[in-house]
C-alpha cells in the first residue's frame, strides 16, 4: 500500500474533524514538531530495545507489594487511570491481569492442586495502584489506602439484578485483556478467553467443553458467569458484570461519548468471530440499550434484539438468552466472521473506528490487518463503511497487530502479538520479537510505520496508555519468558537480568518525542 493511501486512510491528509459526532475535536490535540525518527530493526534480544531518543523505566512488576495483603498481579495488560479526588495531580492506575497459562512454569504451579489454582485465581483480575510523579518518573505508593486487588475470588454482581444460571453474583473476574473508561470515571475491564478456565457450552446444552486450566475441578462455576465486560469503580473497588453488553471473548470496550449518545465498541478475539457495538439508552450509565453486531459485507449494524428479529425469538425466546449466548445469536442474524477482532480505538482526528484483525491461519491471514469503520452520520447509526488498507507482512514490516492507541498528538501507536511458540520461526522469523510501532500524524514521516521498540523474549507489549501529563507512555510488558521449560531453564530473565525469573511489568517510556 502506498504511504499516501495510508495517510488518507487514517485521516491524516487534513487535520479536521469530518463530522460533529465527537464531543472532542482536533483543537484538543497537542501540536507537535517532529524531526526524523530512526526506527529500530527487528531483533531477538532479551531486552526492551528502544529507538534512539527514547528511554524506559520500570514502574511496577508482578509480585510487588501494593498493600499489607496484596501484590501486583500476573501478566498485566490494559492500563488506564482516574484522578485521586483529594489530589488531582495523583492518580489511580488500573491494570488488567489476563492469565497464567504457559507461564505457570515460572510460578511453579504446574500441578493442578487446589492450592496452586487458588494462587492463580488470586493472580488474575486487576490491580488498582496509587501513582504519582516524582520528577520525571511515575512511581506508586505502596501503602495507599486506595491500593487493592480485584481477582478471581472477588464476588461481583450482575447488572440489573439479573440471575445468570441461578445466581445474581459471580465468583471473580478473569482473562482480563483490554478495556475502556466511562465518562463518569469507571473502568471497563474485559473478560476474554474465559473458556480456558471454566470451559464453555452452547445454548440449550448441558455439556461443558474441557477447561485447559481446570479451575472448575475445584470451583465448578457455570461458564456463563464469565465472558463479560466488568465495570469497576477504582475509588472503592465496586464491580458489576454488564450483561447488556453481551457475553463473548471481549478484547476491549471502547467508549465513545458523542452528541447523539454513548456507544461502546468491542471485538470478539477468536477466529471467525465478530465486532459489536452497544448503544446505551443513557449518557450516565450502561444499564440498558441495544447491542449490535457488524455485517461487514453490507455495512450494517444488526440489532441483537428478540423483539426486532423473529429468528432470534424463535431460537432464544428471551433477550437474556441472546445476551448470554451472544456468539450464537450473532450467527443467527448473519454477522460477518472476522480474523480475530482485537483492539478498537477512535481516531481523534476524524472520528473513525480503527481496529485490528490479528490473524487467522485458517483464512490464510497469517500477518493480520489494521482496518476501520466510518459510521455514516453518527455513532448510533445503523450504516457504516468498512475499509482494510494496512496489511501485515514483510513489506509492511510488522505482523499480527493487536493493541492500539492514539497519543495526545493524534499519532497512531500499535503493538504486535506473535505467539511465543511461533516467534522467530518460519514465516515470522524476519519480524524478531514482538514490537511497538508508531504512525506519525504530522512531520516528514507522516503516515509511515516506524518500529519504536522491541519486547524481551516471548513477551508482547499491551495496554498502550499515555500518562496523565502526556509526557510519557505507560506500557505493559506481558508474559516475558512464557516458553520457559522450567524455573531452571528460563527463556527470559527480563527485567532484572541473569539469574532472575522474568516478571511482567508496567514500564514508562519517555523522550523528546513527547515534548510539545
Amino acid at each position: 500500500m502506498k504511504r499516501r493511501d495510508f495517510i488518507e486512510f487514517l485521516g491524516y491528509s487534513a487535520l479536521t474533524v469530518a463530522s460533529s459526532q465527537l464531543l472532542i475535536s482536533c483543537s484538543n490535540l497537542k501540536k507537535q514538531k517532529l524531526g526524523p525518527i530512526k526506527g529500530i530493526k527487528p531483533n531477538a534480544e532479551d531486552k526492551l530495545v528502544l529507538a534512539d531518543g527514547f528511554e524506559w523505566r520500570r514502574v511496577i512488576s508482578w509480585g510487588d507489594k501494593i498493600s499489607a495483603g496484596d501484590t501486583f498481579g500476573f501478566n498485566n495488560d490494559y492500563l488506564n487511570y482516574v484522578s485521586v479526588p483529594e489530589n488531582k495531580d495523583e492518580y489511580l492506575l488500573w491494570a488488567n491481569h489476563e492469565y497464567v497459562g504457559p507461564s505457570r512454569t515460572i510460578m511453579g504451579l504446574e500441578k493442578r492442586t487446589k492450592d496452586n489454582i487458588d494462587t492463580e485465581l488470586k493472580s488474575v483480575g486487576g490491580s488498582i495502584v496509587h501513582i504519582y510523579k516524582d520528577g520525571d518518573l511515575w512511581k506508586y505508593k505502596e501503602n495507599s489506602g486506595y491500593n487493592r486487588r480485584i481477582d478471581g475470588f472477588t464476588p461481583i454482581k450482575f447488572s440489573n439484578k439479573r440471575k445468570i444460571k441461578g445466581s445474581q453474583t459471580a465468583m471473580g473476574t478473569l482473562a482480563n485483556c483490554a478495556g475502556g473508561k466511562t465518562p463518569w470515571g469507571t473502568i471497563l475491564t474485559c473478560e476474554e478467553n474465559y473458556q480456558f478456565h471454566y470451559g464453555d457450552r452452547k445454548f440449550g446444552e448441558e455439556k461443558i467443553s474441557k477447561a485447559y486450566d481446570e479451575w472448575n475441578k475445584f470451583y465448578p462455576h457455570p461458564p456463563e458467569h464469565y465472558g463479560w465486560v466488568v465495570e469497576v469503580n477504582p475509588l472503592n473497588g465496586d464491580a458489576t458484570k454488564l450483561v447488556e453488553l453481551g457475553r463473548f471473548a471481549h478484547e476491549c470496550a471502547t467508549v465513545v461519548e458523542s452528541k447523539e449518545g454513548l456507544v461502546v465498541y468491542s471485538g470478539d478475539d477468536k477466529k471467525f468471530e465478530h465486532i459489536y457495538k452497544f448503544v446505551s439508552d443513557s449518557k450516565v450509565n450502561l444499564n440498558s440499550g441495544t447491542l449490535y453486531v457488524a455485517d461487514i459485507k453490507k455495512g450494517k449494524w444488526l440489532p441483537l434484539d428478540v423483539e426486532k428479529d423473529q429468528r432470534l425469538k424463535d431460537k432464544f425466546k428471551t433477550q437474556e438468552n441472546v445476551l448470554v449466548y451472544t456468539r450464537e445469536a450473532a450467527k443467527v442474524v448473519g454477522a460477518t466472521p472476522l480474523d480475530r477482532p482485537e483492539d478498537i480505538e477512535i481516531n481523534p482526528i476524524n472520528g473513525d473506528v480503527v481496529f485490528t484483525l490479528t490473524n487467522n491461519n485458517k483464512n490464510d491471514n497469517h500477518h493480520g490487518k489494521i482496518c476501520k469503520i466510518s459510521e455514516k452520520g453518527n455513532y448510533t447509526t445503523d450504516d457504516f463503511i468498512y475499509e482494510e488498507l494496512l496489511i501485515g507482512g514483510e513489506n509492511s514490516g510488522f505482523s499480527c497487530p493487536d493493541n492500539l492507541g492514539f497519543d495526545p498528538f493524534g499519532n497512531l501507536w500499535f503493538a504486535s502479538d506473535i505467539s511465543g511458540s511461533k516467534m522467530n520461526k518460519g514465516i515470522y522469523k524476519s519480524f524478531g520479537n514482538n514490537g511497538l510501532f508508531l504512525v506519525p500524524a504530522s512531520g516528514p514521516q507522516k503516515g509511515e510505520v516506524i518500529q519504536i521498540a522491541s519486547a524481551p523474549i516471548d513477551a508482547e507489549f499491551t495496554g498502550i496508555c499515555f500518562a496523565p501529563d502526556g509526557k510519557s507512555l505507560l506500557l505493559s510488558v506481558q508474559h516475558p519468558g512464557e516458553t520457559s521449560k522450567s524455573q531452571a531453564e528460563l527463556s527470559s530473565n527480563w527485567p532484572f537480568g541473569h539469574g532472575n525469573i522474568p516478571r511482567s511489568s508496567v514500564v514508562q517510556i519517555s523522550g523528546d518525542f513527547f515534548k510539545v
